[in-house]
């Protein structure tokens, strides 16, 4: 079956950290831009971060810069998004996605591309709260 599977996500005092995953079944990574997105409640789908899994170019939203961690494990299939210092805005459902075409800004800045992407994944909530 191909998809995209999310998880790491749970429950986390604001400070704390987690490590998301996105898993891969079904086709191999190595050709696709991955991004993670967050849509919190009332709120948009916005981009997060996004890499190129062929150069490992990154992008990341401002708001994250510094405390999110991108990355990639080729033998696994998998890309990894590192959460540190989390805040309660950082809380909602966050999905990873897959394109074939899309650049790594463009994936994660251009929302109307969205539609068209190759892959999504099922969402993992992430809660910051004390």
């Amino acid at each position: 079956q191909v998809q995209l599977v999310e998880s790491g996500g749970g429950l986390v005092q604001p400070g704390g950290s987690l490590r998301l995953s996105c898993a891969a079944s079904g086709f191999t990574l190595d050709d696709y831009s991955i991004g993670w997105f967050r849509q919190a409640p009332g709120k948009e789908r916005e981009g997060v971060s996004c890499i190129s899994v062929s150069d490992g170019s990154t992008y990341y939203e401002d708001s994250v810069k510094g405390r999110f961690t991108i990355s990639r494990d080729n033998a696994k299939n998998t890309v990894y998004l590192l959460m540190n210092n989390l805040k309660p805005e950082d809380t909602g459902v966050y999905y990873c996605a897959a394109d074939l075409l899309a650049t790594v800004r463009t994936m994660c800045v251009i929302t109307s591309i969205r539609r068209r992407f190759n892959y999504w994944g099922q969402g993992t909530q992430v809660t910051v709260s004390s």
